[in-house]
């Protein structure tokens, strides 16, 4: 099964000292070494790069420019970039109707749609709540690695 990351966990994957960090490197690598498609949207990178590069007294990482295009560039070589598809609007736009999405929760919403959109089942991030509302698999990254049948390949 196809698995999307969130971008909390490329943020953690940045982070060496943040108590996430192991967490988020070894699932997606277990999730990769499983042999199923991983991926992540246009979303997950700007929403990344707006964290990284925002100062650190903003609630940021304080990257520089160069330090996040290489940053992206790593994800880029171990991550599939799902396609921004034309179609994803019309489903995000049904989906925060029929569940009533508001506020910030309409980027969580988006993710979703382009899942829907692209056949992907299943999600990896660290706000599993965020997302219960939606007919999808959600992985946090501890479960995949506490659970060798969390893998993508176990649903095939």
């Amino acid at each position: 099964m196809s698995v999307l990351v969130d971008t909390n966990v490329l943020l953690r994957r940045t982070q060496p000292t943040h108590q996430f960090y192991t967490v988020a490197v070894e699932s997606v690598a277990q999730i990769l070494s499983s042999g199923g498609p991983v991926y992540c949207t246009l979303q997950n990178i700007s929403e990344f790069w707006n964290v990284v590069t925002r100062p650190v007294a903003s609630n940021g990482l304080g990257f520089t420019s160069a330090l996040a295009l290489a940053e992206v560039v790593k994800i880029e070589r171990i991550l599939t970039l799902l396609p921004d598809a034309p179609a994803i609007y019309n489903e995000w736009k049904r989906l925060v109707v029929q569940h009533r999405v508001i506020g910030s929760k309409v980027h969580d919403a988006r993710l979703v749609a382009a899942m829907n959109v692209n056949g992907v089942q299943r999600l990896l991030t660290f706000n599993t709540a965020d997302f219960t509302r939606y007919p999808i698999e959600v992985l946090h990254p501890s479960t995949v690695l506490s659970e060798p049948s969390a893998g993508p390949a176990s649903g095939q």
